[in-house]
């Protein structure tokens, strides 16, 4: 047979080299259920197989349980959804503590063992900042004794520790730069006052708070925190300039008002640190204010009027202990908040009947 003579038929893979056809192979799809794509496919995202959690509740037996599985990338066509046992099913008992991981050793704080156990979970300051605050308050009488610059020392003290411990109570720490514009605004109405005389008083007061609020939410506008942490710091701030503002009610007052507070909040506080139960600690310190304003007073050109600024005091340094309660033990908010809140918070009452009754 020569190279140039043409075959009769063309080469087919179905047909063997006689020409005669092989019989078509069966199909493995016979024997698989399905065929699954090993290649990539347009579809990148993963589609969970729709399988219950629960068996029980979709008529399952109790002893198998579904879970969510994430379906291999390709055709709508996946493997069946696989079951997991239960402990129940592999004959071991079930956890007792339940299906959450466990966060860890439960300590409980002194707060949360009190709620438990049906007590208040605030935690009062005790005896040593009861006892800091009486000194700082007699500090502040004998000052007002003796001048105003003299009232000025202990004064700027309790400015500094109202500043410091309102920003911890608030659990904002370290706040170097709040607590110094805090502590600052009470100086510069310190200063303004002692330039615009006693008389001018509630105007030096309230212009420098005004003109550091506005400053503070200057600042605040500049900062890069988040907006919830920049409210919150702008809140925190302005709370503790005002009550550093407001503490120099103490160096507006009239002098012998000062003594007579300053004595009444050093009473009540102690007797509020002694170890009864609220309601009677609370009247038991308000009767010492009361008691303390009348011998005070009578040491004064106040007399009898004593009582009443005493009480006025007393009620308010009691008040500001309240708010220096913490639910947490921190040593730190009660020798700064706990100290200086009662002394701060009876400013406003010492100028305001001091005026009334002298």
């Amino acid at each position: 047979m020569s190279n140039n003579q043409q075959y009769p038929y063309q080469y087919d893979p179905q047909y063997d080299p006689y020409g005669q056809p092989q019989q078509q192979p069966q199909q493995q799809y016979q024997d698989e259920a399905t065929q699954q794509w090993q290649g990539s496919t347009w579809d990148t995202q993963v589609q969970p197989s729709a399988v219950p959690q629960q068996g029980y509740e979709y008529g399952g037996p109790p002893a198998q349980q579904w879970s969510y599985e994430a379906a291999p990338q390709g055709p709508a066509t996946g493997p069946a959804p696989q079951m997991s046992e239960t402990p129940a099913a592999r004959g071991s008992a079930p956890d007792p503590a339940g299906s959450r991981p466990s966060a860890g050793p439960d300590v409980a704080t002194a707060a949360q063992r009190a709620r438990a156990e049906g007590r208040s979970p605030i935690i009062e300051p005790g005896l040593q900042p009861a006892a800091l605050t009486a000194v700082l308050a007699l500090l502040l009488a004998g000052g007002a004794a003796i001048g105003s610059y003299a009232l000025l020392v202990p004064l700027v003290v309790l400015q500094a520790v109202t500043a410091a411990g309102w920003f911890r109570l608030n659990g904002m720490w370290p706040a170097r730069q709040g607590i110094a514009l805090a502590f600052m605004g009470g100086v510069v109405a310190d200063i303004a006052l002692l330039v615009a005389g006693r008389d001018n008083g509630p105007a030096a007061i309230l212009g420098t708070l005004g003109v550091w609020v506005l400053l503070t939410l200057v600042l605040q506008l500049r900062s890069h925190a988040e907006p919830d942490e920049r409210m919150y710091g702008l809140m925190a701030t302005v709370a503790s300039a005002a009550l550093a503002i407001v503490a120099t009610g103490h160096l507006a007052a009239d002098p012998e008002a000062v003594t007579v507070g300053g004595v009444a909040v050093a009473v009540a506080i102690v007797a509020r640190a002694l170890p009864l139960p609220t309601v009677v600690s609370v009247v038991v310190a308000l009767l010492a204010a009361t008691g303390a304003g009348i011998a005070a007073g009578g040491m004064t050109d106040l007399g009898s009027g004593g009582a009443f600024l005493g009480l006025g005091a007393g009620a308010c340094a009691v008040i500001g202990h309240r708010v220096a309660s913490y639910d947490y033990p921190s040593r730190f908010v009660h020798m700064t908040a706990g100290v200086a809140l009662p002394l701060a918070a009876a400013a406003p009452a010492v100028w305001l009947l001091g005026r009334a009754l002298g």
